[in-house]
């Protein structure tokens, strides 16, 4: 199982490395510049020491799919944004109700009303909290039914 190779212990990828108490044999000879990487091993039987080396898993991700520790990562980065309806004299209440209703994903009848009456008698509602790039879009879709919306950073107090 074993070689020599100018002086070097070589062993095979199946070889079971298994040394015996006060042996003096070592799968690193000279300068070990190995000693930082970490391997996984598994046993082969109930015996202390010995095992075979696994191959790593490694995931491996198709072009344009993100995963799925990228994608936790950039969710805790992007911070959240604030969709903000601003009142007008212009719109009717039905129908400031019925955009909502049209425009943000999920959005009830009564969530619908409640934001208009905040925004009609306080001048401002908070409409939805979510990702920059869903509050840029859902804001843009407001503005072209005619409603007055913009957006800001969640971060800054709720």
């Amino acid at each position: 199982m074993e070689t020599a190779i100018r002086g070097r212990l070589s062993l095979s990828p199946n070889t079971v490395f298994n040394p015996k108490p006060g042996e003096k044999r070592s799968l690193c000879r000279g300068l070990c510049t190995n000693r930082g990487v970490l391997m996984a091993i598994s046993t082969t039987g109930p015996s202390k020491g010995g095992g075979i080396l696994e191959k790593p898993v490694i995931e491996r991700t198709t072009p344009g799919r993100e995963s799925e520790f990228d994608l936790r990562k950039s969710r805790k980065i992007a911070p959240p944004y604030r969709v903000m309806l601003h009142n007008d004299n212009y719109n009717k209440r039905e129908y400031v109700v019925q955009v909502l209703m049209k425009v943000i994903p999920g959005m009830t009848l009564d969530n619908a009303v409640n934001i208009m009456q905040e925004a009609h008698y306080n001048g401002l509602a908070v409409v939805i909290i979510c990702a920059q790039a869903d509050a840029e879009e859902h804001c843009m879709q407001l503005r072209g039914n005619g409603l007055l919306s913009s957006i800001e950073p969640a971060s800054g107090g709720c």
